[in-house]
């Protein structure tokens, strides 16, 4: 974990109500994992104590990039830092995705909204590529479609309202598409980040069908390094369950292990 004073090379509007923030990262963007995150001191609102966490979309060795969208106090405030100006950063954070088991010959990406942010670097990573499914709300919840096929990805899109792709959630590609595939299940390998009622969906989808599975978990991460333990999530153990940190033990769990609460 590193602390940096960094430099907004570009900050625009990346697709629809998302914006894209780069920053030149010498320190932290080359130590960046796939699925890890960053924890940033938001300019112009420093009555807030706390840092605000954002999925890494890309990193080098010299900057890294952020895909967000203004959803409260903090990223509203985010959308007036101009391109030169200094941000504070703190990274990276969190244990990311694996590596593709060995055994595995086909990776399925899974990602609601700009979950697929998150999945990125992972996509890149991957000595094979495989199949994606991007679901949101509308069309312009639907990200990054051009950089994962350019990546040699087979990019799935659903909608909810239907103006993009196939209608209605993700599940409803994912399941017949599952469906014609029992004989792959066995070296498929699923990574997945979204809201968390898609990433339970997918979750017990895996466990049910015996798929190795790895979810990004969604929770609000205050701390970002394991000391408030506003994050926890119960994960099972040999004895029972235990209390787990999605900032520091996660955010990406395997599906098996996650104890969803009803």
């Amino acid at each position: 974990m590193i602390q940096e004073k960094t430099t907004v090379l570009e900050h625009r509007i990346f697709h629809g109500d998302y914006r894209l923030l780069k920053l030149s990262a010498p320190l932290v963007g080359p130590q960046v994992r796939p699925g890890q995150f960053v924890h940033i001191r938001i300019p112009r609102l420093e009555h807030a104590v706390l840092r605000r966490p954002f999925s890494v979309f890309k990193a080098n060795a010299d900057s890294l990039s952020v895909l967000y969208k203004s959803v409260g106090k903090g990223t509203e405030a985010l959308c007036f830092v101009v391109e030169g100006e200094e941000i504070n950063l703190l990274g990276p954070l969190g244990t990311g995705f694996p590596a593709l088991g060995k055994d595995k010959t086909l990776p399925v990406l899974i990602a609601g909204g700009y979950g697929n942010a998150a999945l990125y670097l992972q996509a890149a990573a991957l000595p094979v590529k495989g199949v994606a499914f991007f679901g949101g709300r509308t069309a312009g919840d639907i990200l990054c479609v051009d950089e994962f096929e350019k990546l040699g990805w087979e990019v799935h899109i659903t909608t909810d309202d239907g103006s993009l792709g196939e209608s209605g959630l993700i599940t409803a590609a994912i399941d017949p598409w599952l469906d014609r595939r029992k004989e792959q299940f066995r070296t498929m390998e699923l990574f997945a980040c979204g809201p968390n009622a898609m990433l339970k969906a997918v979750g017990d989808r895996a466990v049910d069908r015996g798929i190795t599975a790895w979810l990004s978990m969604d929770r609000n991460m205050a701390c970002g390094v394991g000391a408030c333990l506003t994050c926890v999530i119960r994960r099972r153990t040999a004895d029972g369950w235990e209390w787990a940190r999605c900032c520091k033990d996660g955010p990406v769990f395997s599906a098996g292990e996650i104890l969803w609460e009803d």
